[in-house]
C-alpha cells in the first residue's frame, strides 16, 4: 500500500560491492543483526539455460512424490492489509509473488474499504487473531521471507516481532506503510517509535517512499542529495539495506531511487512511465524483492529484478482503465489486455485457420523493398488466414519489435499470429502461439511454458513424428516439404504420397508446406483427406512484387480446389 512509482532501466553506483553468503538466521542472530546476506548471482539466464532448468525440474518432479523434501518451494509470507479494490495490499502481494513464481501465504492485519478514489474506511484485525494467523503459518509452512505492509497498531508490530523471534526466517522485507500516494493515512504517528525501536533492527531491507522516510526521520526530503543522506540515516536505525523510493521527488523528470547497503550507495534511475495506474507499486516492489530473496538472489540483484518487473508491468498496463478515480491498479500477470483486443482465438484453436498459412521471409521482403509489417498486412488483406513470423538471422530485440508490430496488425484483423521456434519471443509479445521443428524445443515443453490456451504447431515428415506431436499436446502439424524449396537448406521432400501418409495417420489437423504455390496448390488439396486443412507458403507470396495480389490469387485457387472436393 505504499504507492510510489518505481522503475529500473539503468544503474549508477559509487562503489563496488562484495560477495557475501546466504545463511539461515537463528533466533538470536535475527534479534541482533541488521538482516541477512544473499549470494550475488547472474540475473541473466539465456534460453538454453532456461530449457535446461525446465528439463531438470521435469526430471526431479518424478521423485517428488516419493520424497516430499525433493523440491523446496520458495515461500513468502506477507503480513499486510486487505485492499477491497485489489490494487494494493495483500492482493497485490499475492499477484506479485505468483508472477515471480513464488508461493505466498498471508496474514491479514486490517481490512480496508478502498477503490481507485481512495480509502473510505479501515477495520483493524484484533492483535490476538493476527498472532494466531502468524503462528499457524510460521509453525508449519517453512517460510523463507516475510514481507510486511500495513501494520496499523503498536500491538500488531510487537506481535509480529515476537513471532519472528519464535519462528525465525531467512529474510525480512519491511515496507513501512503509513500514507498512501492518494494521501490516506494508514498508520498513525504513534507507531513510528515502535518501527524504529523494534521492527527496523530486524529488517534485511526497508523500502520507504519519500513521505514514509520523512515520517521516520522527521525531516523533509526534496532532492537526490537529501535522499542519499536519508538512506544513510535510515540505515542507522537498524536495517541491513535501505531502498528509498523517489517516485514522488519534486522537479525530477526521472524516477530516481537510492539503494544503500551500509557501505555503498547505488542510484537507480529511469524515465517515468506516464500512467494513472500506479496503485500498489510499493506493495508490489517489496513483494517482488521478497520473492527474489526467497529464490536465493542477492539483495541488490533482488532489488534490480523487482524494479524491472514493476517497470514492465506499468508499461504494459499504462492504458488500461479500471475504476473512475485518479489512481488505478496495474496488471501483474500481463494478461488483461488479451481480452481487450479483437481475438482470433475465441472458442480455442480453429483448424480452418490453417487454410492459407503465410510464413514470412525477411530476405524476400528486403529484396522487394518492404517492411515486415507491410508484408504481413498485405498478406492478410489478400486472404491469409494465419501468419507465422519466421526470422532466422536477426537480433532478439529486433525480432521482438517486429513481432509486436505484426501482432498488432493480426489482432486488428482477427488473424492468429505465431512465432517460428522462439518460445521466448512468443512469450514476450504475447503471440497466439509457436511453430516448432523436430530439432527445436519439444512440443510438451513448449506447452508447459506457454500454457493451455496457446497454439502449438510441429513440423513432421513421418507418421511416427505426427503421432508424437499428438502425444506432446500439439494443436496441428505442418507436413513437408511436399516439393523442393529454396527457403530451407537440405530439406528432404516427402512428395504427395508422403503427405497423404502423414495425414491419414495423424490425429491432428495438417497444413502442407514446401514448394507450394498457385501452380500446384490444387494438386495438394486434391488429396482429399479430411484433416488436410490448407497450405503454408513462403516464396509464393513474399518473393513477389505484390504480396496482396499473389495472396488473393492463391486464396482463389484454394477455394476452388476445396469446392471441387465437396
Amino acid at each position: 500500500m505504499a504507492y510510489a512509482r518505481v522503475f529500473s532501466s539503468s544503474y549508477s553506483y559509487s562503489y563496488s560491492y562484495s560477495y557475501v553468503s546466504f545463511n539461515k538466521v537463528q533466533p538470536k542472530q535475527l534479534q541482533k543483526s541488521k538482516g541477512l546476506s544473499f549470494l550475488l548471482g547472474n540475473p541473466k539466464i539465456n534460453q538454453n539455460k532456461q530449457i535446461h532448468i525446465f528439463m531438470e525440474m521435469q526430471r526431479d518432479s518424478g521423485s517428488a512424490t516419493k520424497d516430499h523434501s525433493a523440491i523446496k518451494v520458495p515461500h513468502v509470507l506477507t503480513v499486510a492489509g486487505s485492499d477491497s479494490g485489489a490494487g494494493a495490499g495483500i492482493q497485490a502481494d499475492l499477484k506479485a509473488c505468483a508472477a515471480r513464481g513464488v508461493y505466498c501465504s498471508t496474514v491479514i492485519t486490517a481490512v480496508t474499504a478502498q477503490n481507485t478514489v481512495g480509502v473510505q474506511d479501515v477495520d483493524i484485525v484484533p492483535e490476538d487473531f493476527v498472532a494466531k494467523q502468524l503462528k499457524s503459518v510460521l509453525s508449519d509452512m517453512q517460510v523463507d521471507v516475510v514481507k510486511t505492509g500495513m501494520l496499523p497498531s503498536i500491538g500488531i508490530v510487537k506481535v509480529l516481532c515476537q513471532s519472528l523471534r519464535e519462528f525465525p526466517v531467512q529474510g525480512l522485507v519491511v515496507d513501512p506503510v503509513m500514507v498512501s500516494t492518494s494521501g490516506d493515512v494508514l498508520a498513525g504517528p504513534s507507531i513510528l517509535t515502535c518501527f524504529r525501536e523494534d521492527l527496523l533492527p530486524m529488517a534485511d531491507i526497508v523500502t520507504p517512499n519519500l513521505k514514509e522516510a520523512s515520517a521516520l526521520l522527521g525531516q523533509k526530503l526534496e532532492t537526490v542529495s537529501d535522499m542519499r543522506s536519508a538512506a544513510k540515516l535510515l540505515h542507522k536505525l537498524g536495517p541491513r539495506n535501505v531502498l528509498l523510493k523517489g517516485g514522488d521527488l519534486p522537479h525530477s523528470s526521472d524516477a530516481i531511487d537510492i539503494f544503500f547497503d551500509g557501505e555503498n550507495i547505488f542510484e537507480l534511475r529511469s524515465s517515468r512511465i506516464k500512467t494513472r495506474n500506479t496503485h500498489g507499486t510499493g506493495c508490489t516492489l517489496a513483494s517482488c524483492i521478497a520473492a527474489e530473496l526467497a529464490k536465493g538472489s542477492s539483495m541488490l540483484q533482488a532489488v534490480k529484478a523487482a524494479k524491472s518487473f514493476v517497470e514492465t508491468a506499468l508499461d504494459y498496463s499504462k492504458d488500461i482503465v479500471i475504476g473512475n478515480g485518479p489512481q488505478g491498479p496495474f496488471d501483474h500477470l500481463l494478461k488483461l489486455k488479451r481480452n481487450i483486443y479483437k481475438s482470433s482465438r475465441q472458442g480455442g484453436f480453429d483448424p480452418n485457420d490453417l487454410f492459407l498459412y503465410a510464413v514470412t521471409d525477411s530476405g524476400m521482403n528486403r529484396k522487394w523493398g518492404r517492411s515486415i509489417s507491410e508484408a504481413v498486412k498485405a498478406a492478410i488483406e489478400g486472404g491469409a488466414t494465419i501468419i507465422q513470423l519466421r526470422e532466422k538471422d536477426i537480433e532478439t530485440c529486433d525480432f521482438l519489435d517486429a513481432a509486436k508490430s505484426c501482432l498488432e496488425i493480426c489482432r486488428s484483423h482477427g488473424v492468429p499470429f505465431l512465432i517460428n521456434d522462439r518460445i521466448d519471443v512468443a512469450l514476450a509479445c504475447d503471440a497466439d502461439g509457436v511453430h516448432v521443428g523436430q530439432s527445436d524445443m519439444p512440443a510438451h515443453m513448449a506447452r508447459a511454458l506457454l500454457g493451455p490456451e496457446k497454439i502449438i504447431g510441429v513440423s513432421c515428415k513421418t507418421p511416427e513424428q505426427a503421432e508424437q506431436a499428438w502425444i506432446d499436446g500439439a494443436d496441428y502439424i505442418g507436413s513437408g516439404g511436399v516439393y523442393p524449396t529454396n527457403t530451407k537448406a537440405n530439406n528432404r521432400t516427402i512428395g504427395l504420397e508422403g503427405l497423404k501418409a502423414v495425414c491419414l495417420s495423424s490425429k491432428l489437423p495438417v497444413v502442407a508446406i514446401g514448394g507450394i504455390g498457385i501452380s500446384n496448390a490444387n494438386s495438394v488439396m486434391a488429396l482429399d483427406v479430411p484433416n488436410l486443412k490448407g497450405v503454408a507458403v513462403v516464396s509464393a507470396l513474399f518473393d513477389k512484387e505484390c504480396v496482396q495480389t499473389e495472396t488473393r490469387k492463391l486464396h482463389s485457387v484454394l477455394v476452388e480446389a476445396t469446392s471441387m472436393g465437396e
